[in-house]
């Protein structure tokens, strides 16, 4: 006794067939995976907007923050991270290339996009983490107040921010014993700063070129800056210095934007970094033949559906972090 239970046409899309939107199992899954992953991202991103809106008077400026170029010194706001963003692109023009060829059976021209796909993605994860180590180490310093908002110096002269080194006065003093109200935070991890408070303050009365501007964003678009006699009363408030940036401190303003920056940035650099690894397993199966006996180059086509997702994330990040 035939018991065979017809649920529906093999040509209906819905009709219980195998390739429901003529798609392979496997392309159906990364769908729902990327799917998945893309409402992650817009809950991050959602409540980075929802920070950023609310503390939008001491918010850090973008172009002020992230001003360096590897190999150069001055100030290049938004350079590389422009050059990160256009390298990531166009490994996904690469990967649009790899997936054609791969439709036209051309073993060769897949290896060869997919080793270019390969090399952006690493170019964008070393750059990316460059930019984390520069973000951490942090290059002017700033002073915290007791009441955790942040005060950075600027040389009255050229307008420009003055980093700590170039005002501090060193003092014959045993830095290790002082406490943390004294400029060292950190003390019991043994991390130290450059300068302690009483150097950065005995520096600062002794330059009267330098002045103070707060976290505080004025009508201008600019942080407020303050006059010599303003800066002398702000500084009495001061509690300890602060370099670069951590899940802590900030020298750059609220520590929000430095909590929320490494978790967006690192949670997509992750993703970037196992496209990477991804690509290049899919890379050397390619050399192998491995898809050449299949008949097919589908996992091609699967691993480009997830990197050109990953790219599409980053101008969405890019956008919201750098632009906005």
């Amino acid at each position: 006794m035939d018991t065979t239970v017809t649920t529906g046409s093999e040509d209906s899309v819905w009709g219980g067939g195998n390739r429901p939107l003529n798609a392979s199992y496997g392309k159906m899954m990364m769908w729902f995976f990327i799917v998945s992953d893309a409402l992650t991202f817009s809950g991050f991103l959602v409540s980075y907007g929802f920070s950023r809106f609310k503390f939008i008077e001491t918010w850090p400026i973008a172009d002020e923050v992230f001003t360096h170029v590897p190999f150069f010194h001055g100030n290049y706001p938004m350079i590389y991270v422009a050059f990160m963003t256009f390298i990531l692109i166009m490994s996904s023009v690469t990967m649009v290339l790899a997936v054609d060829a791969g439709h036209k059976m051309k073993k060769n021209a897949v290896i060869w996009y997919m080793f270019a796909t390969i090399i952006g993605g690493a170019i964008f994860v070393g750059s990316q983490a460059w930019e984390w180590a520069t973000f951490i180490k942090g290059d002017y310093g700033a002073i915290e107040t007791k009441g955790g908002r942040i005060l950075q110096f600027v040389n009255a002269d050229t307008g420009e921010r003055a980093a700590l080194r170039d005002f501090s006065t060193a003092l014959p003093e045993d830095r290790i014993k002082h406490e943390s109200n004294a400029g060292i935070w950190y003390q019991k991890d043994g991390f130290t700063t450059s300068f302690s408070l009483n150097e950065v303050v005995e520096g600062f009365k002794a330059n009267p070129n330098i002045l103070i501007r707060t976290e505080t964003i004025n009508e201008e678009g600019e942080k407020t800056l303050l006059t010599r006699q303003e800066s002398l009363a702000k500084l009495k408030d001061a509690s300890l210095v602060v370099e670069g940036a951590n899940l802590v401190r900030n020298e750059y303003g609220s520590r929000l934007f430095a909590d929320f920056f490494f978790f967006i940035t690192g949670f997509h650099g992750f993703h970037v970094f196992s496209g990477v690894v991804i690509n290049i397993i899919i890379f050397f199966n390619i050399i192998l033949g491995t898809y050449e006996r299949r008949g097919h180059y589908e996992m091609v086509e699967k691993v480009g559906l997830y990197w050109h997702f990953v790219d599409l994330v980053w101008v969405f990040v890019f956008t919201f972090f750098y632009l906005v």
